[in-house]
C-alpha cells in the first residue's frame, strides 16, 4: 500500500506542471499574435501616410495643392501676433450743442513684426488720418459698440492705405477685420468721450 501512494503522488504533481506549461504557451503566442498584428498596423498606416505624402508634394490632384495651402495658412497664423500701441489721441469731436471731447488709445494688431517699424517710419501721417477721422466724429457715434468698431475699421483702413500708399476703401471699413493689409485689426485700450 505504501508503494501505491508513493506512486498516485506524482502523477497529481505532474498534472499541475502540464496545466502550467500549457498557459504559458499559450500567454506567450497570444503575445507574439499582438505584436505581430500591431506591427503590422504600423506598418500599414506608416506605409499610407508616406504615400499621402509624396501624392501631396507631386502635386497631381488639386485636392493634395488645397489642403498644403490649407496647412500652410494654418502655420502662418500659428506665430503670435505683434501689437504696437500708438500714443493716445485728445480730440475735440464735431458738435452742434456742447463742446465734447475723445481721448483714444489704439494698438494695432499685426501679423508681420516688420510692419511695426514701418509704421514708425510713417507715424506722423499716421497720426494725422487718425486725428482728422476722430474730429469727423460726434458723440453719439462713439457711444456705441458699433460706433467704436466702425472707428477702429476706418482707422485700420486709413493706416493699411496709408502703408501700401493707395487710398482708403470705404467698402472694407464695415468689416470687422480684413486681413489683406499689414494692420489686421485696431484695438482700443482706452476710448473717452466727455
Amino acid at each position: 500500500m505504501a508503494e501505491t501512494k508513493k506512486n498516485e503522488a506524482p502523477a497529481e504533481g505532474e498534472a499541475p506542471k502540464k496545466k502550467s506549461k500549457l498557459l504559458l504557451v499559450i500567454v506567450i503566442a497570444v503575445l507574439v499574435l499582438v505584436l505581430v498584428l500591431g506591427g503590422g498596423a504600423a506598418f500599414f498606416l506608416l506605409k499610407k501616410k508616406a504615400a499621402a505624402d509624396e501624392e501631396a508634394e507631386e502635386g497631381d490632384e488639386p485636392p493634395a495643392k488645397v489642403a498644403k495651402a490649407k496647412k500652410k495658412k494654418k502655420d502662418e497664423h500659428a506665430t503670435p501676433p505683434v501689437f504696437t500701441k500708438l500714443d493716445p489721441f485728445v480730440v475735440k469731436l464735431r458738435s452742434e450743442q456742447q463742446e465734447a471731447y475723445v481721448q483714444a488709445v489704439p494698438e494695432l494688431k499685426l501679423l508681420d513684426p516688420l510692419v511695426a517699424e514701418r509704421i514708425k517710419q510713417f507715424m506722423p501721417e499716421i497720426r494725422h488720418k487718425v486725428l482728422m477721422i476722430l474730429a469727423g466724429k460726434g458723440a453719439p457715434e462713439l457711444s456705441s459698440p458699433e460706433g467704436m468698431q466702425l472707428l477702429a475699421n476706418q482707422i485700420r483702413e486709413a493706416i493699411n492705405a496709408t502703408l501700401s500708399g493707395e487710398k482708403p476703401d470705404p467698402a472694407k471699413e464695415k468689416l470687422d477685420q480684413n486681413e489683406d493689409g499689414p494692420v489686421v485689426a485696431v484695438f482700443f485700450s482706452s476710448l473717452i468721450v466727455q
